[in-house]
């Protein structure tokens, strides 16, 4: 018998999921198999045949335990001595929207693959957004 395969052009649906009061890791790991299409029969792993995610209300989301100052996101400038960290509260202050979509590209491949499978992902901190023309379904986790 022979396996047959997905083509690259599969049909792409848009999901609109509310993060007001979601647990930020359970929200991005629903979001990250949406994203590569686990959910779907035709799942193929080496192709991108997920859907579409817009997250709204990203300042609401929760997190448990005491991540809110214990966990803290870093990154480097290029220059000596320029390691930059900040809190998980700062970073839902300031860049909420960045809080989400971190979580969930660390979920995604970590190669070419993923970083085309992030893209399909929109996030704002509004519960207003403009991918209206594309009639996204409501999901609920």
């Amino acid at each position: 018998m022979k396996t047959t395969w997905i083509k690259e052009n599969a049909p792409k649906q848009w999901f609109e999921v509310d993060a007001t009061d979601k647990v930020l890791g359970r929200l991005a790991s629903e979001i990250a198999m949406i994203l590569m299409g686990k959910r779907k029969a035709i799942y193929t792993p080496f192709i991108d045949s997920g859907d579409f995610v817009v997250v709204t209300n990203a300042h609401k989301v929760k997190v448990t335990g005491n991540k809110l100052k214990d966990k803290k996101y870093y990154w480097h400038s290029g220059y000596f001595g320029g390691l930059k960290e900040r809190t998980l509260e700062k970073m839902l202050q300031e860049k909420p929207e960045e809080v989400i979509y971190l979580a969930v590209k660390k979920m995604l491949p970590k190669n070419r693959l993923g970083r085309k499978m992030i893209k399909k992902l929109k996030v704002y901190t509004t519960p207003d957004h403009p991918h209206t023309a594309q009639k996204p379904v409501k999901l609920e986790f």
